[in-house]
């Protein structure tokens, strides 16, 4: 579970850190990966910037992320259903309109 309102594409998909004991460059997988073989449920996607909502195409159509940083080159499984929540414009539903 995550929010699309404080997660970047990078939390959503993969990142690469800095390991402050050895120095050492380390590969995390964000919530899709971490969802791989499950359902990533993202709140608020209505709020989420749209770069960021490009970061998970990938992910939706290949079921897989892709990183290519800091001499670490990976392919990461992420075959995972994707639900996502958003909030009606104004924060309201209108009953009168319909969904088309």
């Amino acid at each position: 579970y995550t929010t699309g309102k404080g997660s970047s594409g990078v939390g959503l998909t993969a990142a690469i850190t800095k390991d402050l004991t050895t120095g050492d460059m380390a590969l995390e997988g964000g919530a899709l990966v971490l969802a791989d073989k499950g359902v990533c449920c993202i709140d608020e996607f209505d709020k989420m910037d749209e770069s960021d909502r490009t970061a998970i195409h990938e992910v939706m159509e290949q079921q897989t992320v892709s990183i290519a940083k800091a001499g670490i080159t990976a392919t990461l499984n992420a075959r995972a259903a994707v639900l996502a929540a958003a909030n009606p414009l104004y924060g309201r539903y209108n009953r009168r309109k319909g969904l088309s």
